[in-house]
């Protein structure tokens, strides 16, 4: 299994987009997205299978007509980092735009890709090779730069999250955050059935995986 965390960001930036594969190559890369997706291509050609954690919002709360003052209120976990503030907001417009490009190559280059899913157990049973998720790295949970390269420490960060996430999923909680008393509005799901990938429509409506970067001391110790 290849998991991967994506720091999304400007691919006209040195450094704005970057990502990190944890395989037996610890494989990392910065600013050229067909680096990630081939890596990507690659692996599932071949029969593997791959979990995307995206650094941005991929699904968002959506009160019904009763509770209309909680429109843009924060997740189940987000605590004052929401994703309806300034930054998340931004990274979402940029992430989800890249999410679905990536999804695009993905389908386009990978004939018997199969089904694709945002849901865990579906993932973890086999019946899909391709699990897509939202990472969360801030405040408390920010690793330290590496070789001075901050986006390319969050990318990690949150793959080595959604890694244990993934190998503990039967005996823990299989999200960090989560919409919770609200419908979820999932916009991975949104982004895989534009790139007319194999998804079910019902995944729209249901929660994602995220993947909250712990605190460094939490991290060191687990």
């Amino acid at each position: 299994m290849l998991v991967v965390g994506v720091d999304v960001g400007s691919v006209r930036r040195s450094g704005g987009f970057s990502w990190a594969a944890l395989d037996e190559e610890r494989s990392h890369g910065q600013d050229d997205p067909t680096v990630l997706a081939d890596l990507i291509v690659d692996h599932m050609r071949s029969g593997g299978r791959v979990a995307l954690a995206y650094e941005c919002p991929l699904t968002v709360p959506v009160p019904d007509g009763q509770h209309w003052l909680d429109l843009g209120r924060a997740r189940t976990g987000e605590g004052n980092r929401p994703w309806s503030a300034g930054a998340g907001t931004g990274a979402l417009a940029t992430g989800l735009v890249q999410v679905a490009w990536t999804c695009k190559y993905i389908v386009d280059r990978v004939p018997d890709l199969g089904r694709v899913t945002t849901q865990l157990e579906q993932f973890a049973d086999g019946s899909a090779r391709l699990l897509l998720t939202e990472a969360m790295v801030t405040d408390e949970g920010k690793p330290e730069p590496v070789d001075g390269l901050q986006d390319q420490a969050d990318a990690t960060a949150a793959a080595h999250r959604l890694e244990e996430i993934v190998a503990t999923w039967r005996s823990t909680s299989v999200s960090d955050l989560s919409c919770q008393s609200h419908a979820a509005f999932n916009l991975a799901a949104a982004a895989a059935l534009h790139a007319e990938m194999r998804i079910d429509p019902a995944e729209l409506r249901m929660d994602i995986v995220v993947a909250k970067s712990k605190p460094a001391k939490l991290a060191e110790s687990s």
